[in-house]
């Protein structure tokens, strides 16, 4: 399985350049376009020619698998306003992280899966709790990023990713079926490309992230002295784990100068605020703005 993962991972890293480019912001596009759309037309016409409906996929309106991602998740343009910058937000630190094609293959991964278990449940599917879960693939990459809840509140991505999980729980648990069971489909999904490393998103530190890949290779004696970077080098450092409290964390990956107090640490200049990288990350991270 490990050698599969590792398989995968270099061919989305290979073909990164595959796919459609800004997907979020094509998609929010689209929902804004459906929105003010439904404001000229109010019959509903517009949502009836993209809404999901297995009757009318079955009898060749085929588009229906797809078309749905846009349809609004709400329609108060307060809300729909915050919700398509934060999708686009994500989905762009996403993308450059991974690239068009892993970003494409997540999120069109998950339109799969939500069509087959709307099929199967005789529900209507949304993209709602897809697009709620690049909240939680950002948090695994990015733990300690901060985000301005409602642009004032700072909050930490783990933490936001928290709530995420909660609110599931909580609409699983009390929602009405079939219907609460599509958030679990939005987490297979992520499960599918993240897997255990969603205890990052708890603090227990995994491994950690670069960009453009989220694979590391073992060093060789060939890379010891070809004066390229190696990513794991900082795994080789004096843990002295216990001892607080530290003066430097990296945002990234969350290693300090007390768990590696031979490890570098930087602050970046280009992002906006005072935020400390490791030598693995000061030159691979989505720089905060």
């Amino acid at each position: 399985m490990h050698n599969l993962r590792r398989n995968f991972e270099r061919f989305c890293l290979r073909h990164q350049n595959w796919g459609i480019p800004n997907l979020m912001l094509v998609i929010a596009i689209g929902n804004l376009a459906v929105y003010l759309l439904q404001l000229i037309d109010p019959s509903n016409a517009v949502y009836n020619i993209l809404t999901f409906q297995a009757d009318k996929i079955a009898s060749g309106q085929v588009w229906r698998l797809v078309s749905y991602i846009f349809i609004p998740d709400t329609y108060n343009v307060f809300f729909l306003a915050i919700f398509l910058f934060f999708y686009y937000q994500i989905g762009k630190l996403l993308e450059s992280h991974w690239g068009y094609f892993r970003f494409n293959l997540f999120y069109f991964t998950g339109v799969i899966l939500t069509d087959v278990a709307a099929f199967i449940l005789h529900g209507t599917a949304t993209t709602y709790y897809l697009n709620l879960s690049l909240l939680l693939a950002f948090a695994t990459m990015y733990p300690e990023a901060q985000f301005l809840l409602f642009f004032i509140i700072p909050l930490k991505a783990k933490y936001l990713a928290w709530f995420y999980l909660a609110y599931n729980a909580v609409v699983v648990i009390f929602g009405s079926f079939p219907y609460n069971l599509f958030p679990l489909i939005a987490l297979l999904n992520y499960f599918l490309f993240f897997g255990s490393d969603i205890k990052n998103v708890f603090g227990i530190r995994g491994r950690p992230f670069r960009v453009g890949s989220s694979f590391h290779t073992k060093t060789t004696a060939k890379q010891k002295h070809s004066g390229q970077p190696n990513a794991n080098w900082a795994d080789s450092y004096r843990n002295a784990a216990g001892q607080r409290p530290y003066h430097h964390k990296c945002t990234v990956c969350g290693r300090t100068d007390t768990d590696y107090p031979d490890l570098e640490f930087r602050y970046c200049s280009r992002c906006n605020g005072y935020y400390c990288y490791c030598m693995d990350h000061i030159n691979n991270h989505v720089h905060i703005q």
